[in-house]
């Protein structure tokens, strides 16, 4: 009988199996950051369950990362603009505290919609877009259009015959953002269009809208009072609505740099001799 004991595999080999195993798994952040792993497992005496749990807390928050980087380019947002890059302080009539508990998303669970109302520059996109953006951060499924741009797709849709499958994009997202309404001018067909949005979300998904004008005035911007009147039945059911005042962003921006820009003026003049 023989005596010899089996042959066990070196280190570097199994070093270099477990590599392969997290690779076939596609785990390619565990399999990077693995020599790092190993090495602070050594130089910081780690348990086994330690240094497995560091390793695999790195390849989820990748996954996190790359799942979250997938959400915002579907959400297609128009600019970098956040909840917390919002000047409160400048927004007539906004209450903060609701701002707050808009931006934890738990109006999403009760799919709860948010009219965000007032004239221009206030505001009111510079919100849709940083609540679309915590949206996404938590995980929803998040789409932002304009409302001509919405208007525009369900024309061709309806042209092309993809009406149904244009329906159903728009019943897809948790939440949609259907940015100024009453901005520019709808064909005839819009009215149509917004309502079946809206009327095959409602109570299910939740929107945010905003416009600079009242509700009053929908059914003269939709040019039909009836559509108007039914699509403000189901979005104001269940909703939160914001009427944003104040001066315009822009224009505040403008007179700060043009102070600015006088102060250094005034400040760099030389007195006369």
């Amino acid at each position: 009988m023989s005596t010899t004991t089996p042959m066990t595999a070196s280190p570097a080999s199994t070093y270099q199996q477990l590599r392969t195993h997290l690779a076939t798994l596609k785990l390619t952040t565990a399999a990077e950051q693995l020599p790092a792993v190993l090495d602070a497992a050594t130089t910081e005496g780690l348990s086994l369950t330690a240094a497995l749990e560091r390793l695999l807390a790195l390849e989820v928050d990748a996954t996190e990362a790359r799942r979250l980087a997938g959400r915002l380019r579907f959400a297609s947002l128009p600019s970098p603009a956040t909840i917390e890059g919002f000047d409160l302080d400048a927004a007539a009539g906004v209450d903060p505290a609701l701002i707050g508990e808009l931006a934890t998303c738990r109006y999403l669970e009760t799919a709860t919609n948010v009219l965000l109302i007032g004239p221009p520059g206030t505001g009111k996109t510079h919100l849709a877009v940083g609540l679309a953006r915590k949206a996404a951060e938590a995980g929803y499924r998040t789409y932002f259009t304009t409302a001509a741009d919405l208007a525009a797709r369900c024309h061709r849709a309806a042209i092309e015959g993809r009406w149904a499958y244009t329906m159903r994009f728009f019943a897809g997202p948790t939440l949609l953002v259907i940015d100024e309404l009453g901005y520019l001018p709808l064909p005839a067909e819009a009215a149509s269009a917004l309502f079946q949005v809206i009327a095959q979300r409602y109570t299910k998904t939740s929107i945010i809208l905003t416009t600079n004008r009242g509700v009053a005035s929908w059914g003269e911007i939709l040019g039909d009072t009836t559509v108007a009147a039914a699509m403000l039945d189901r979005l104001l059911h269940r909703s939160v609505v914001l009427n944003l005042d104040g001066d315009s962003y822009r224009l505040r921006d403008h007179h700060a740099r043009t102070d600015t820009l006088r102060r250094a003026t005034t400040g760099t003049r030389r007195p006369l001799t």
